[in-house]
């Protein structure tokens, strides 16, 4: 088609070369009069599109699957998952992957439509997305682009000109994710579960020429592919740790073997630290609350270190010691990228044994005086006085002489310390009520300049500029906020 060119479509599709059953071929649903309503012009140009070609009356159909463009082999993914630990069959049920866009720099990336149609795995859904939960993802997905944690990213939102049918009727939407693959722990439980050996070692091969190829020639590459999975995975979950990042729905399905966060459906950011947090409005118990998110993502890992077994040895007694030996590794290296996160948000360039009483004794004391988790390193960092009751208790000011002691034992000079503190503290999060306040101007206002707004604050969330002041207030309302995840 005359747009792939126009736009900068330049697409391969290596994962329609695998076996059939890992995926169904289907092109998106047409949608009624697609309107582009927002574009990451960065991101664009760094996947080499054209900026000026998407705007365009063929750009927007392609990002809302009304046309395919050149070399696009359209498929929806098989995988399964379990589901707040129940295990059930699963597949992009809304989502179709386009195919995967090589980049100037010779990266691959997937571009997938999401909300674009029914597809085989929809399990009666309507295989749909509205408006809300699609500029959301754009608005969180983005924001933890900014603050440096690995994640899917947003490249555009358009609307469809249709309505969907959830409580009530709602605009539809359509969004473009890019993700350097969407292989899930949840894919290789699907061909574990119901595919051959072969079909997994084709999986697992596959998956090591696309993320690992500096390990494909190991003693042991599925092995080592395992363990390159938790390594990744810990450092992840650490870096939301830090930033009082809340998932929301941690599924196997949701949890990436690149080491991306996916599937922004009920996340939101804590304001008071409590490690009991919960938003999401389907976690009754508080699974995937904010201080389980670690043991969750180990238990996910130990359901990818099942469905690899086969590949591991020969013998089922030694592949299930390797797994469990590599899966034992998993808390030392999420404490061990915690510690170092914390202590960079505490200006602490060299390792002492009391650091992480240190930390644990601040973090005590911001639960009980429900301090602002992202606020309160903010004013450590900038050395001011807030106005809340941490801060004027006196455990606290016993607490930061013990602190201001441990940075006078560094030989770095004070500056290298605060600056450390400035690149690891954010001025800015997406503030739940803020990002509230921008989805309620698009979807009732149709007025985007919010979002907009919006977005440029979170851009670079460790200017700590004075626009970015008025950004990091916390809401007044005490009332309890509850996310949603979309479908």
């Amino acid at each position: 088609m005359k747009n792939s060119k126009e736009t900068g479509w330049n697409l391969d599709n290596s994962y329609a070369r695998l076996p059939k059953s890992f995926f169904s071929s289907i092109n998106p649903t047409s949608v009624r009069s697609p309107k582009l309503i927002i574009l990451n012009h960065p991101l664009a140009e760094d996947l080499g599109l054209n900026v000026q070609g998407l705007q365009s009356e063929d750009g927007a159909a392609v990002l809302a699957g009304n046309q395919i463009p050149e070399g696009a082999s359209p498929l929806a993914q098989a995988y399964a998952g379990h589901q707040f630990g129940h295990f059930n069959m699963l597949g992009d049920g809304r989502a179709v992957l386009l195919g995967e866009q090589i980049t100037p720099k010779g990266e691959r990336v997937d571009i997938q439509l999401k909300g674009s149609g029914r597809t085989p795995y929809s399990r009666g859904g309507d295989g749909r997305a509205a408006l809300g939960p699609m500029l959301r993802e754009y608005i969180i997905s983005e924001a933890m682009h900014a603050l440096t944690i690995p994640t899917t990213r947003s490249l555009a939102v358009v609307i469809t000109g249709e309505p969907v049918i959830r409580e009530t009727e709602l605009p539809g939407a359509i969004l473009t994710r890019i993700a350097s693959s969407h292989l899930r722990v949840g894919t290789f439980q699907y061909v574990a579960q119901w595919g051959t050996v072969e079909e997994l070692q084709t999986l697992a091969d596959y998956t090591l020429n696309r993320h690992f190829p500096d390990i494909e020639a190991s003693e042991n590459p599925y092995l080592s592919l395992l363990r390159e999975v938790i390594k990744r995975q810990a450092e992840l979950i650490a870096k939301w740790q830090l930033v009082g990042f809340i998932h929301g729905v941690m599924n196997t399905d949701n949890m990436t073997i690149s080491g991306e966060t996916i599937d922004y459906g009920p996340c939101a950011f804590m304001d008071a630290y409590d490690p009991e947090t919960v938003f999401s409005s389907i976690d009754l118990h508080g699974r995937y609350s904010y201080g389980n998110q670690p043991n969750m993502a180990g238990w996910n890992l130990a359901r990818l270190a099942e469905s690899l077994l086969p590949l591991l040895h020969d013998d089922e007694e030694q592949a299930v010691k390797l797994a469990q030996d590599a899966i034992s590794d998993f808390p030392s290296l999420y404490q061990t990228s915690w510690l170092s996160g914390m202590r960079a948000k505490l200006g602490i360039l060299n390792e002492e044994a009391q650091d992480e009483v240190l930390m644990n004794d601040l973090l005590h004391l911001m639960k009980k005086y429900r301090a602002d988790y992202t606020n309160t390193f903010r004013a450590l960092t900038f050395d001011t006085q807030e106005n809340t009751a941490l801060f004027e208790a006196s455990e606290f000011v016993q607490w930061r002489k013990r602190w201001l002691e441990r940075l006078d034992r560094q030989r770095e000079a004070k500056e290298a310390a605060n600056q450390l503190m400035r690149n690891s503290n954010p001025a800015v999060i997406p503030r739940n009520h803020r990002v509230e306040e921008a989805l309620e101007a698009a979807i009732e206002r149709g007025d985007y300049s919010v979002m907009e707004r919006l977005l440029g604050i979170l851009a670079n969330p460790y200017a700590h500029t004075a626009e970015q002041a008025d950004y990091a207030t916390v809401p007044v309302s005490t009332a309890p906020y509850r996310t949603f995840c979309g479908t």
